[in-house]
């Protein structure tokens, strides 16, 4: 009876239909913006989704050649006139969620072929309508330009849209820039798809050039300042060189990241310093005449109860060179495991970029880890990389989801190869710095190889009140997103600095042994504007300075004539070797707060020295090694090994054994003659 009705009225008057067919898109359309405005700003939960999702239909399809019939990859497939999209994964599939019902223009791109459109596609609530597409060779036309230069046997190929530069070392296209298109992910939310694929050299990784920390003159120089850096990207880095078979390049050794990957067994803090510290001095293992001072700091650990509720941005690098399996694939795995550890007051936003940036998932509670892990998964590579736009997204989203006394996070993931918008470190870097101010920090993961960008990451998570991890395999992945993740997200006390004393009656020169990036003016200790590491929760930090004892005897150093040089009585007649001092502050205070220990003149002989001293020795041993360094006295690989063997102590999750087995197979690739060329020098001396 409803329907007979219904053909009566359309009957008598024609225009009905239309106007309740418009009635029922306007209606369609308001809900949307009311179900955006609402997801936009507060968490999102499973049932709205889900709410979403049957009042919409799907696009799906596959694109293919038209002559070999393979599948196209990565082609950008977009309902015209709208924000919707989505992009072929390496089977040549799509598929478009949360379209509203009605009729649309369905368009696909990809460079070096044709456009291919489909008009009039019909799609119904709850229904997926199937669009297949076959794509034709596009023959170039006369508005591109070839040229050539021998001088630097370069090609270049130049049109209006993308830039394509071969090299002799290999090729190398950068994506243009485009508007945002969307492809979804879960509940109809969408992520930016990029017309341009690109590919990119064989290797062109970077690594900011590190001049070793010499001998200072105790007498001339008696303050050493540096800030505590908590990174230990350059200890998985070189892990996957070795593994790959190949010595790391000397600037991607940072040995104070790689002391600072394990942690040492230090006492836990009491009282009210979030740190405790402890000072040991004994023999140098690499050179007699020496001695190593030896400091740790060990971060208070949080209970259930004093974790803070995160509100995190997953800040997700989709552009074309992230397609390896080593990084988006791997990527993919390691966000999944940190969903799983989110409590139920937590929060999750992804944005992603590649030649523009998106907002894929807003705010959503971290008990809807399915909904989380679902959008994680749709992430698909392609196009150019506009990282600075991403940045500025993600800090956005951050800050309209920030919670007050909360931990507020942007986890960035990528290889670091920034190329549309705001691409050089240094605007990155300015810009991060302002908005640590504002109390949201940052953390940097580091994926693939090849042209992985360590230079400009290292800088971008240190400027961010953030710590820098590389993620080589699942493996390290688990390490610092599940058993590290309090550490790894959670600070506890902020803009660390450690200035050393050395008293010129005790010390003739000593020598930190790496932080040459963190080194800090002395002046800058007691300076609070000045910006500095942090330490996260249950996070141990060491360094080593190697000494020279002072000889007893009176050497004779140039007199000056506006000033005397003179130990004081305290420093001739006292048993003091050092003053450690320490500056932190709390993360709700911009004040800092000094704390200082005396290190007294009373060396050990290195075998009775604790597992921490002896096998952070050892592992500053193998990072000089491997740097070829000046200093490295007669440290060799099998003292290495032989020293952590004796300090491996109990090794809960087996990151110590995994060391020895590294210097093992470093020694096999020396006898075989790998081409790392200052290694090779050395074995041929």
């Amino acid at each position: 009876m409803r329907h007979k009705t219904g053909a009566i009225a359309a009957a008598v008057n024609p225009h009905i239909t239309s106007v309740l067919y418009v009635t029922a898109v306007l209606l369609t359309a308001i809900g949307f913006l009311m179900i955006a405005s609402l997801t936009y700003s507060h968490p999102i939960e499973d049932d709205q989704i889900r709410t979403v999702m049957r009042a919409a239909g799907s696009i799906s399809g596959t694109v293919i050649d038209a002559r070999s019939g393979k599948p196209v990859s990565y082609a950008n497939v977009v309902l015209v006139g709208t924000k919707l999209g989505g992009m072929t994964a390496t089977d040549g599939s799509f598929l478009i969620t949360g379209v509203p019902y009605g009729k649309y223009t369905v368009k696909v791109t990809m460079m070096g072929y044709e456009v291919a459109e489909k008009k009039g596609v019909r799609v119904k609530p709850g229904k997926t309508t199937k669009v297949d597409f076959k794509m034709k060779f596009e023959i170039v036309g006369q508005t591109q330009e070839i040229l050539v230069e021998a001088e630097v046997r370069r090609i270049e190929v130049k049109d209006s849209d993308v830039s394509y530069g071969m090299t002799s070392d290999g090729l190398h296209v950068r994506g243009g820039r485009h508007k945002v298109c969307s492809a979804p992910l879960a509940g109809g939310v969408s992520f930016p798809c990029i017309p341009n694929r690109y590919v990119r050299p064989d290797n062109t990784e970077e690594y900011a050039h590190i001049e070793e920390n010499r001998f200072m003159d105790a007498m001339t120089s008696p303050q050493s300042t540096f800030s505590i850096d908590v990174d230990a990207a350059s200890y998985a880095n070189v892990r996957r060189f070795i593994n790959q078979n190949m010595f790391p390049q000397r600037d991607a050794v940072r040995i104070e990241e790689l002391i600072n990957y394990f942690d040492y067994d230090y006492e836990s803090p009491d009282g009210d310093v979030p740190f405790s510290v402890a000072l040991e001095y004994g023999n140098c293992p690499w050179n007699e005449d020496h001695k190593l001072v030896h400091i740790g700091l060990q971060g208070k650990e949080l209970t259930e109860e004093e974790r803070r509720p995160s509100n995190l941005v997953f800040l997700i690098d989709v552009s074309g060179s992230m397609g390896s399996p080593n990084k988006l694939p791997l990527l993919r795995q390691a966000f999944k495991l940190l969903v799983a550890q989110l409590g139920a007051d937590d929060q999750v936003s992804i944005v992603v970029y590649a030649g523009s940036a998106g907002l894929v998932l807003p705010a959503t509670r971290g008990a809807c880890t399915r909904t989380i892990k679902d959008a994680i998964d749709r992430l698909q590579s392609g196009g150019s990389t506009a990282g600075g736009q991403g940045i500025k997204l993600a800090y956005k989203v951050a800050m309209d989801n920030f919670i007050e006394e909360g931990n507020n996070r942007v986890i960035l993931a990528t290889d670091g190869d920034f190329n549309v918008g705001i691409s050089s470190t240094s605007e990155l870097v300015q810009y991060i710095e302002g908005k640590r101010d504002e109390g949201i920090f940052l953390t940097v993961l580091g994926f693939g190889m090849g042209n992985y960008k360590d230079n400009r990451l290292e800088q971008l998570a240190d400027k961010g009140n953030g710590n820098h991890a590389y993620i080589d395999n699942l493996m390290e992945a688990r390490k610092v997103l599940v058993n590290e993740v309090t550490s790894t997200l959670y600070t506890i006390a902020r803009d660390v600095k450690i200035q050393v004393e050395f008293n010129p009656a005790k010390v003739e020169s000593y020598r930190l042994i790496g932080y040459e990036n963190r080194k800090l003016a002395n002046e800058d200790f007691k300076d609070d504007r000045k910006d500095a590491g942090e330490i996260g929760a249950g996070h141990t930090v060491t360094a080593l300075y190697e000494i020279l004892p002072a000889s007893g005897a009176s050497v004779k150093k140039d007199e000056l004539r506006y000033q005397d040089r003179r130990i004081s009585g305290d420093g001739r007649r006292g048993d003091e070797i050092l003053l450690v001092k320490i500056r932190y502050k709390e993360l709700d205070r911009d004040s800092s707060i000094e704390i200082s220990e005396v290190l007294r003149d009373r060396p050990s002989r290195f075998s009775r020295t604790s597992d921490a001293f002896r096998f952070s020795a050892a592992v500053a041993m193998y990072g000089m090694i491997l740097r070829n360094s000046g200093h490295m006295g007669d440290a060799e690989l099998e003292d290495v090994v032989g020293i952590a063997r004796g300090a491996k102590g109990k090794d809960h999750f087996q990151y110590r054994a995994e060391f020895i087995t590294i210097v093992e197979k470093t020694m096999t690739l020396m006898e075989l003659g790998a081409t790392n060329e200052p290694l090779n020098r050395r074995r041929a001396q």
